[in-house]
């Protein structure tokens, strides 16, 4: 075994195996991938569902000359391995090691960088035809799961695509899941087209039976068979979508068979000369991993864990998604109006319990945030309370309907911001930071973040109560809960003092209210009395309380998990600045207006000054200079 990984550092010395050697190779790659990520975390059961796929896209391609594009990204653990970076594996996700999804800066062989859903046929094809103008010659080629094929972009790169001639190869990856189990048409449909393979078999088997027959006799009942075959066949086999669109469909074949795929390819390089080819391969989710297959969405995105058991390293705690989920669900049951939707995330936004509790009013659209919003703008228009629960990074995607279909009716949509400020590990694709910004340039939202779940819970029940829109973010993880007072009911851009203080004012928001509070106790024992002040909303700020403050303290400091660009730093700055006040001493946390690399959260606060100590450190020190 050691001697076929040392063959193959490279995806030249790939192609010198024959299939048995791969098939001795995939399951050894199978074996560390699991190894690896039970250390490591990660994503699991995408990446052991793309083994053998991946082994065969290598020995069929020339990568890096021929372009490779992997949708999502998170897929690629195996692409990874066999492209020289087998040995950092150990670094996956870790602070300055490889990460999560293909990188340009880490090796030639990652020719797009992939991290949200649904891009990978626009990319290709916006490759394959720089490559024609250019007059090159390559092969560029799409990897896209059946999720990500529900998102709106997949769906117009399809239509461009199909019509263009263009030699482009789309393989679909279809294990019938995104995160969540796959939902809607294109899911139905692909579950028909599922069935061909096994029409097929059926339809050889029969063939060669009725061939034995003597004299004209099996003609004969091959005429009558074709005639009630077709039209069994367009019971089983629907239109087909994809040739209807202008692509040579070539499939379905199984995803893991290394020389039933290595052929499809060859047949696909053929094929793509003359157009645009979509192969249809079907994997399964987890394979090879017994309590993957059984639950690929739990080992989705999973932190380290015991092999033999499948259980986590870490207790499983309460975390905001639940916290969430669990006030949507005690409101929903006093008022028929709230319905709740999501973008493929049910479990992964806490709203498990809601869809079981409720299945009328629950509506998971697929990897589709556009359609989410719009859809919540509808059965706002219609009087229903609709709540949007999506990651801060996902609802870059559905910027466009908040302000259009949402914010410029003024329609009383609540937007659950889940996953906002540094979520870690997965790095700059999947960081919450720009959310605050984004959405306080858009008039009509409230904008709130809540310190704690007693907090999250009030504001999600203030929100439904309003008739315009509101946005509530929170993080991933679970509360650092260090309050001992009941929060009290939220008032519209009213923010809360939780201790008081004569020496120098610090404004938190969110998660970062808690950091606050232990500096301002740390601070005590210094003999420095800060004021805390809770934000509670971004937009409007409370800038009553904020100047009643600072005239008191002359000095403020301000803590968020954002980008400062934009966010509390600048609209506290505007608040002095009305008030020429520019004069105060203000020093401001948070993070610049860049990508935030992968690593643990704490990692990540620490290397941009945002932990406790280096905050309490500033303020000692500059009290000691003052003095």
């Amino acid at each position: 075994m050691k001697d076929l990984l040392k063959k193959v550092q490279t995806p030249e010395q790939l192609k010198e195996l024959n299939i048995k050697q791969k098939e001795e190779l995939a399951k050894i790659l199978r074996q560390e991938v699991l190894e690896t990520v039970s250390k490591t975390g990660g994503h699991l059961a995408s990446n052991l569902g793309v083994v053998e796929l991946t082994i065969a896209l290598h020995s069929s391609f020339n990568a890096p000359q021929d372009k490779i594009i992997w949708d999502v990204g998170h897929q690629t653990y195996i692409h990874k391995m066999l492209t020289g970076r087998r040995n950092k594996m150990d670094t996956l996700r870790k602070l300055d090691g490889i990460s999560g999804f293909p990188k340009g800066a880490e090796s030639e062989y990652d020719c797009f960088e992939t991290g949200h859903s649904s891009t990978s046929i626009s990319a290709a094809l916006g490759m394959a035809r720089a490559r024609d103008i250019k007059k090159e010659d390559y092969n560029v080629v799409a990897v896209i799961g059946d999720g990500a094929l529900t998102g709106g972009m997949a769906l117009e790169a399809l239509n461009d695509a199909g019509c263009s001639k263009t030699n482009l190869i789309v393989v679909l990856n279809d294990n019938e899941m995104s995160i969540s189990k796959n939902v809607g048409g294109i899911s139905a449909f692909l579950t028909k087209l599922r069935l061909r393979r096994d029409y097929e078999k059926s339809n050889e088997y029969v063939k060669k039976i009725v061939n034995k027959l003597p004299g004209d006799a099996g003609d004969k009942i091959i005429n009558f068979v074709r005639k009630v075959k077709r039209g069994l066949k367009q019971l089983i086999i629907p239109n087909m979508l994809f040739e209807e669109l202008g692509f040579c469909y070539l499939g379905p074949v199984d995803g893991h068979n290394i020389e039933k795929l290595e052929d499809i390819f060859r047949k696909a390089k053929i094929q793509s000369k003359e157009g645009p080819v979509l192969v249809h391969v079907l994997t399964k989710k987890g394979k090879g991993y017994i309590p993957a297959e059984a639950n690929p969405d739990s080992f989705h995105s999973t932190s380290g864990f015991n092999i033999i058991s499948g259980e986590s390293d870490k207790p499983k705690r309460k975390d905001y998604s639940k916290a969430f989920g669990e006030a949507l669900v005690n409101l929903a049951e006093k008022n028929d109006k709230i319905v709740a939707i999501t973008a493929a995330m049910k479990d992964g936004t806490g709203l498990t319990e809601f869809s079981k509790k409720f299945p009328n009013r629950f509506f998971d659209v697929g990897i589709a945030e556009q359609h989410a919003l719009t859809m919540a703008a509808g059965m706002a228009k219609e009087g229903l309370k609709p709540v949007v629960s999506i990651y801060s990074s996902f609802y870059q995607r559905g910027y466009d309907q908040v302000i259009h279909d949402i914010a410029m009716q003024n329609l009383p949509v609540v937007l659950c911001v889940d996953r906002a400020g540094i979520v870690g590990n997965d790095g700059e694709t999947h960081q919450g930071i720009f959310d605050l910004a984004f959405f306080n340039l858009v008039p009509n939202l409230q904008i709130l973040a809540p310190k704690n779940f007693e907090e999250l819970s009030k504001m999600l029940k203030y929100a439904l109560e309003q008739n315009s829109p509101v946005v509530i973010r929170y993080p991933r993880g679970g509360e650092e809960n260090i309050f001992t007072k009941k929060c009290k009911e939220i008032t519209l851009g009213k923010a809360e003092i939780l201790k008081k203080g004569k020496d120098i004012t610090i404004l938190a928001i969110g998660k970062m209210v808690s950091k606050a509070q232990k500096i301002a106790k740390s601070l005590q024992e210094k003999e420095i009395h800060a004021e805390v002040i809770n934000a509670r909303f971004l937009k409007p700020l409370d800038a009553q309380t904020i100047i009643k403050s600072v005239l008191k303290t002359k000095k403020i400091i301000t803590i968020e998990d954002g980008i400062m660009q934009g966010g509390l730093a600048t609209l506290t700055l505007e608040c002095l600045a009305k008030e020429n006040l520019e004069k105060t001493f203000i020093k401001s946390y948070g993070y610049p207006t860049e990508f935030i690399k992968h690593g643990k959260v704490e990692e990540i606060e620490k290397l941009y000054g945002l932990d406790e100590e280096t905050i309490k450190n500033y303020i000692i020190q500059y009290f000691e200079k003052e003095n």
